[in-house]
């Protein structure tokens, strides 16, 4: 079975193609059209059709458009309400159920031969569960308990239920206008970041500030016992002043409002699972929806909630339900016969192979080497405390860089921190992750799960490598931690065991590889433009490296 997944609603634009169980393809949006999250100006932010991603997806499986037996799209129209029935605020709601019931054609208009007949529509939230309960990641364990919480969908903002056979069975479902999502995108907006967006930087905010809030905000934001929760926005003014966007000061007040919100959020969520494990007795939860890309949570509910395992879809927000639509209409036609699909990595999109970069340094008249041993070349230039910039293999699905398109540094100056988040134009409250090699992660990184190949969770660094890799210790003691296989990325793993060699430490600094704004490059062309305009001492491009000292020759000779 040949289906195309889709997504176009809220925002994150993205594409994916499963083809007889294999997922062949997926890709955002943004990482062709370069605006991030696919975001337009109002009114059309919210919609913007993932052509080049879904062009591709079919290029990268030899179809065209009339060999795909369906398209999922993930959102169904036809269980919207208008947003005042829903207790909503959102003056474009009507243009954006408009667009949903008109993306048949809008889809078979951008894929010549399509049958608009063939485009089915899946429940928001159905897709955002199949992206994460109806892969393989356990090796053959039992279907998974599965959560979602995000802003919203068509009528609700969570999803509790449980698979079996590759059928969802909903058992709760939070009706709007009380969502958790919604709640955090409003005190996001209000600290002066940009909702839908920069929910995360309220993460980080909130480990510099204390909880005090969390008794007042209880009365908006709490579980309800019976898998649901109220979660309405509040007036946030009475405990922190609203920031402008753009304004580089904070009071403690608004961390710690942060951190009261962060407190009650992960409450409500462990409130939820608590309540879900009652219902299946599985031993596996699978989770996806914007909410749980807050990692801190996602640990909370890893240590202190009742599931003995915990997975989370690494494009666990909308971006992940192009692939979810896919697999949740594979489930329904094929009555699970399909499923559950193998998840290999989360490096599905574009890459290019080793003759085609160097054709592209070639074209852009870069001076480069083919090094004989490119682990040992960039170990070096960071052991030297210098900063790399990694692309090899295909690009990352979803907002982590994993390896692929990466920026690289020394954990063990402290300074690199603020110096990345110099070079990449971020507040400097925001943390940097620590890449470490599978085998060596227990003995520096604690509560959470390992190994952890997405960067999904927060662990607890042990105090005696605090001090040693400070660049990546957060001011709360913790790490985002991903684990690298040598097996899943042989380069990388060499390139940090050869650092190894030289400083001891088996870990390395990574941020994703782009500036503030931007998408995460995606291209060899992406690539050298970022190179151009930061101070990177070192591009990697595959087996090939670019140093600064050649470009200053250049613009000398």
């Amino acid at each position: 079975m040949r289906v195309l997944g889709v997504n176009a609603v809220f925002h994150d634009p993205s594409a994916a193609l499963v083809v007889d169980g294999r997922v062949v393809a997926a890709a955002e949006e943004e990482r062709f059209s370069r605006r991030k999250h696919g975001k337009r100006p109002v009114p059309f932010a919210a919609w913007e059709l993932p052509e080049q991603a879904m062009r591709w997806c079919l290029q990268e499986g030899g179809l065209r458009a009339h060999d795909l037996d369906a398209v999922a799209y993930s959102f169904d129209p036809a269980l919207t309400l208008p947003a005042d029935e829903l207790g909503l605020d959102d003056p474009w709601d009507h243009l954006r159920r408009t667009y949903a019931a008109n993306a048949p054609g809008f889809i078979a208009e951008a894929l010549p031969g399509l049958d608009p007949e063939r485009v089915r529509f899946v429940p928001h939230h159905a897709a955002h569960a199949a992206s994460a309960g109806l892969l393989d990641v356990h090796g053959g364990a039992p279907d998974p308990s599965v959560l979602v919480v995000d802003g919203r969908g068509e009528r609700a903002s969570h999803l509790a239920g449980q698979y079996d056979r590759g059928r969802l069975t909903t058992l709760s479902a939070q009706a709007l206008p009380d969502s958790l999502g919604l709640v955090y995108e409003s005190l996001t907006e209000h600290l002066g970041f940009l909702r839908s967006s920069d929910e995360f930087k309220v993460m980080a905010l909130a480990s510099y500030g204390t909880p005090r809030y969390v008794d007042a905000l209880r009365d908006w934001v709490h579980g309800t016992g019976d898998g649901g929760f109220r979660a309405r926005p509040a007036d946030w003014a009475q405990w922190a002043p609203r920031r402008s966007p753009g304004q580089e000061d904070w009071e403690p007040a608004h961390a710690d409002l942060a951190a009261s919100l962060q407190r009650c959020v992960e409450d409500a969520l462990l409130d939820v699972v608590t309540w879900l494990h009652r219902q299946t007795g599985a031993h596996h939860l699978a989770m996806a929806g914007g909410t749980a890309l807050n990692c801190v949570a996602n640990t909370r509910i890893w240590s202190e909630g009742p599931f003995e395992h915990v997975w989370v879809q690494p494009a666990a927000g909308d971006a992940g339900t192009s692939l979810g639509a896919a697999l949740h209409l594979i489930g329904e036609q094929s009555r699970g016969e399909e499923l559950p699909v193998a998840f290999p990595t989360a490096a599905l999109g574009r890459s290019w192979s080793d003759d085609e970069l160097s054709a592209e340094l070639d074209r852009a008249r870069v001076p480069y080497e083919t090094p004989h041993d490119l682990p040992a070349v960039v170990a070096d230039v960071l052991a030297a405390d210098g900063v790399v910039a990694w692309f090899d293999g295909r690009s990352e699905l979803g907002p982590r860089a994993l390896g692929q398109r990466s920026l690289l540094a020394h954990p063990g100056h402290e300074d690199n921190l603020d110096r990345l988040n110099a070079v990449k134009g971020r507040e400097h409250f925001r943390p940097v992750a620590p890449m470490v090699l599978q085998d060596r992660a227990a003995e520096m990184f604690s509560r959470g799960p390992l190994p952890s190949p997405y960067m999904l969770f927060v662990h607890d660094v042990d105090t005696a490598w605090a001090a040693r890799i400070p660049a990546v210790t957060h001011i709360d003691g913790t790490a985002r931690v991903q684990t690298v296989d040598p097996q899943v990325l042989p380069r990388l793993a060499a390139t940090i065991s050869a650092f190894a060699d030289r400083t001891g430490l088996p870990v390395v600094v990574n941020t994703s590889l782009n500036t503030a704004g931007r998408p995460m490059v995606d291209t060899p062309r992406d690539a050298l433009e970022l190179f151009g305009s930061a101070p990177v001492d070192l591009l990697v491009l595959g087996p090939h490296v670019v140093r600064r000292a050649h470009a200053f020759e250049e613009v000398s000779a």
